[in-house]
């Protein structure tokens, strides 16, 4: 495979439209926790503003600025981030870990919709933008819980 047909493969609708429509773009108003995360490499930053209830997340709101690779992880993420505990949300990240960098198995519901960034694996310096949301999700839960 060429690099263009590669870059295409990269991009694809699919990634383009979870890019496009990122869901709970709204800051919260008054978080309990908010953590902004930069990837050097690419200059890509996400902010995620959480409230957590009884452990889980009960409001969450974020600013990406990111490639399309980082929106649509965020998408994701966003798409199923309310009433998860902070164990689900680092099993999450570690599964995307490992897929991007180990070529391990797509992560487990309900975070499935990750393996649309399967052919994100060549790319290594996308890998930290992609990972983004999730690590920032889970520095602003830790936050609170190491505060309990």
């Amino acid at each position: 495979m060429n690099q263009a047909s590669d870059m295409i493969k990269l991009y694809s609708t699919r990634i383009l439209a979870l890019a496009a429509e990122i869901p709970l773009t709204e800051r919260l108003e008054c978080p309990d926790a908010t953590v902004m995360k930069r990837s050097p490499l690419c200059g890509s930053t996400v902010t995620v503003d959480i409230k957590l209830t009884d452990g889980k997340i009960s409001a969450f709101g974020q600013d990406v600025k990111a490639c399309a690779l980082g929106q649509a992880s965020a998408s994701v993420l966003a798409s199923v981030v309310i009433g998860r505990t902070v164990d689900e949300i680092r099993t999450a990240r570690d599964a995307l870990k490992n897929m991007l960098k180990n070529d391990g198995p797509v992560p487990a519901s309900p975070f499935q919709n990750l393996e649309v960034l399967e052919p994100a694996r060549n790319y290594k310096n996308r890998h930290a933008s992609i990972l983004l949301a999730y690590d920032a999700t889970l520095e602003a839960m830790q936050s609170l819980i190491a505060t309990v």
